[in-house]
């Protein structure tokens, strides 16, 4: 594309010198410049984009986009803003491939990973070929790429969404996290179909005030659009069991669809029943009611299943294939995950890192549980300093014992961690251990028949970073090799 051209989609810019030239490719990581390319210089938390346009000239960048001016033997374009002017050169420069597609956006504190998951099977066993963005990793079709952030920078997003029209995907279905929305990262996404999970706390290293949290949330619905278009219609899925869903409603011109199990919803379970094998209940939709019995364990579990349900109803799949497939669904890497090397105790490891995501997976345990529950969490170093104690009061108040311990410290001293924690607490039927293999062997070695040990925090993650270090760890494959330890 010339440069004419894809300026042509932005309304405030000047260029010094006002040449058109050929763009290969848009890049803002100077390392990935190439012959012909355009350099954004984005000004991020640790470096500046700026610094290093000189070097992405030299590398072949044949025009620059900038916020300051630059002394450059290349046009340089000047913007009030490089990330929103971004947002909008990638859409263009990538033909506007969510326009080309069926696109679904799922946000909330909990819960984002495995209702993604639950309906890329759905639109699999419903003949279409799917691409997912999420915490876990990119998938186009039966291809697995790395991800680094939930929700990729809109350059990254929209060269992905390019691959995926490329490569004939029907739907694509990806976590939009409250960072991605506030900072403009999915500007230029043309959702169909919004979801929204919950509202707990989390993030408020970032946000500070869940006002704001709650707002940045907010911004995918409002960002659906203002217009109806028959042939293109917008939908919000919300969870009526949850407070911000009548904010959100006044955000979004979309049509509403409600799921719930305890407010009066559009879509609902009831008569749950749980064991320690799978989930009933109830479906009741305005078209039929179904009986599910799932292999998913948990009243959260239901939750993901009905926004799951509800998004793929708006999306004209067939009601009777929805609960077919979801009841043979085994589970999502890392969430309420069994690690089973035939002992006689259940060890599960899941993602739960906030408040209210440990809370719930202890009250599923507790709901099965024959003996003791040993539960095994930390806090993140960097991260929310607020809800470490509030962590620590739920894994002394539904666990037999809770072993606290490292999960990614970061820059922080992990006994710091731990003491920010247990400072507060009254209660005696715990333990700190620094070390997080220990944690977790203290409590394998502790365990007998019956009993129910929670590895919380870190889920599908495979590595720990402490320090400048990342280093490879997963609670999995350390619990599987201290169960085979104690067997042998």
């Amino acid at each position: 594309m010339d440069l004419q051209t894809l300026l042509s989609y932005l309304h405030d810019f000047t260029v010094i010198p006002a040449e058109n030239i050929s763009i290969r490719s848009i890049e803002m990581d100077s390392r990935e410049v190439k012959p012909g390319s355009l350099f954004i210089c984005v000004e991020g938390y640790t470096v500046d984009g700026h610094d290093f346009a000189k070097m992405a000239v030299e590398k072949g960048a044949v025009a620059v986009l900038a916020e300051k001016p630059l002394q450059l033997d290349v046009p340089v374009i000047l913007v009030k803003n490089t990330k929103r002017a971004m947002a909008v050169l990638a859409d263009a420069f990538y033909g506007q491939p969510t326009h080309k597609m069926h696109v679904i956006g799922v946000t909330g504190t909990n819960g984002k990973t495995t209702t993604t998951h639950l309906m890329e099977k759905v639109f699999q066993a419903a003949g279409q070929k799917t691409g997912l963005i999420g915490t876990i990793e990119i998938r186009i079709g039966d291809k697995v790429f790395d991800v680094k952030n939930t929700t990729p920078e809109s350059l990254t997003l929209q060269k992905t969404f390019h691959q995926m029209v490329e490569e004939k995907v029907d739907t694509t279905v990806m976590e939009v996290s409250s960072h991605a929305l506030d900072l403009g990262r999915v500007h230029g996404c043309d959702f169909d179909v919004a979801v929204f999970t919950n509202l707990t706390q989390d993030h408020l290293d970032y946000h500070h005030t869940m006002e704001d949290y709650r707002r940045a949330k907010g911004l995918l619905f409002a960002q659906l659009g203002n217009s109806y278009d028959h042939q293109k219609p917008k939908f919000a899925v919300l969870n009526a069991d949850d407070a911000a869903t009548t904010e959100f409603i006044k955000n979004t011109a979309a049509t509403v669809i409600t799921y719930g199990i305890d407010q009066k919803s559009d879509i609902m379970a009831k008569n749950i029943m749980m064991t320690s094998s799978g989930t009933s209940f109830d479906l009741v939709t305005p078209l039929e009611t179904f009986n599910v019995r799932m292999k998913l364990i948990g009243k959260f579990s239901v939750y993901n299943v009905l926004a799951a349900t509800a998004a793929c109803l708006v999306s004209d799949i067939p009601l009777s294939l929805i609960v077919k497939e979801l009841e043979q669904i085994e589970g999502v890497p890392g969430r309420f995950e069994v690690v089973d090397e035939k002992q006689d105790f259940t060890v599960v490891v899941d993602y739960a890192h906030t408040p209210d995501s440990l809370e719930n997976v202890l009250k599923t345990v507790k709901q099965f549980a024959k003996r003791n529950i040993y539960v095994i969490v930390g806090c993140g170093g960097d991260r929310d300093r607020t809800k470490r104690p509030i962590m620590a009061q739920i894994a002394v108040q539904y666990s037999t014992k809770a072993i606290f311990t490292s999960d990614n410290p970061r820059s922080e001293d992990p006994e710091q961690i731990l003491e920010d924690m247990t400072r507060d607490l009254e209660a005696t039927n715990y333990v700190s251990i620094v070390d997080r293999k220990e944690a977790i062997a203290y409590a394998i070695n502790e365990a007998n028949t019956d009993d129910v040990i929670l590895i919380a925090g870190k889920g599908h993650e495979t590595y720990q970073i402490i320090g400048n270090q990342v280093l490879d760890f997963d609670d999995r494959e350390i619990a599987r090799n201290l169960i085979r330890e104690r067997n042998s």
